[in-house]
């Protein structure tokens, strides 16, 4: 790990999992780490046990909400002159449709939606950073996804869980890219990323009851710990390896190439363009 004393680093789900992970190996890097969760018993918790690794403060939002979204940024620029490191790592599955208070698909939602308006309401705070980076976590999940623009929220198809949670994946790498391009110049570097298959409740989630178990019990000795999984996590909002590198996806703390889908400069500013509408983002 690199030293990252006086950098003030900002993790979305970080209360388990990946995203837990990586908040303490920056805790313990010497950073100010924001802890975030959806809700304050959660935060509160793991914040008194990271405690003892560092600087962590906890921060609670629900992203599933663009209203709650918003005042979390606003509580962020309220109390921080900047922000270093941006982790989006937050992100959820579900193997049966659910549409959240605004009216959108969940997954859709949060994995892409939030992310999205939450790095923008605090681009300012990142381009008053030291050389501050945004780092969004993506997956391999994206190869064969595809974007139905006249369909984002599932309305029109029988949904599929996996479906929409690639799709997903494939807007994190789409916005790094139009986000990247849009931040040239200003210092401030974005790039994505593959976790590697974690040992969470994944199949839980897309298969649910007794199947979810049962895939977790065959699959889980394969799989990588949480640990392991934020290796390239921390990697990206750390290492002076890729400091000037934007704009790319990695995989294992290497550079890799997505796919065209993924690559596709007009797609990806027709996502920015339809997800500022959708999230009412001004400026």
């Amino acid at each position: 790990m690199t030293d990252m004393s006086g950098r003030i680093c900002l993790v979305t789900g970080a209360t388990r999992g990946i995203g837990r992970a990586t908040a303490e190996a920056l805790a313990k890097s010497g950073a100010q780490v924001l802890l975030h969760g959806r809700d304050s018993a959660s935060v509160g918790a793991v914040c008194r046990e990271m405690i003892r690794y560092g600087q962590v403060t906890g921060v609670v939002g629900d992203l599933s909400s663009l209203a709650a979204v918003r005042k979390l940024a606003a509580e962020i620029s309220a109390q921080y002159p900047r922000l270093d490191v941006l982790v989006n790592n937050a992100g959820t599955g579900t193997r049966r449709r659910q549409v959240t208070v605004d009216g959108y698909e969940r997954t859709f939602a949060i994995n892409h939606l939030a992310p999205f308006l939450l790095t923008n309401l605090l681009l300012d705070k990142l381009k008053a950073g030291n050389a501050a980076r945004v780092v969004t976590v993506s997956s391999m999940a994206h190869r064969g996804a595809t974007l139905d623009f006249d369909d984002l929220n599932w309305e029109k198809r029988k949904f599929k869980g996996l479906g929409a949670y690639g799709a997903s994946k494939l807007a994190n790498i789409l916005f790094t890219v139009e986000l990247a391009s849009r931040l040239a110049g200003t210092g401030v570097t974005a790039n994505c990323l593959h976790p590697g298959v974690v040992a969470t409740n994944i199949f839980a989630a897309f298969f649910g009851g007794r199947t979810g178990k049962v895939f977790s019990m065959l699959f889980r000795p394969f799989m990588l710990s949480p640990a392991d999984g934020a290796k390239t996590s921390i990697y990206l909002a750390s290492s002076p390896e890729v400091a000037n590198v934007t704009g790319k996806f990695f995989d294992k703390c290497r550079e890799v190439a997505p796919t065209p889908a993924a690559q596709d400069l007009g797609v990806a500013k027709r996502l920015w363009e339809v997800s500022a509408k959708l999230t009412r983002l001004t400026g």
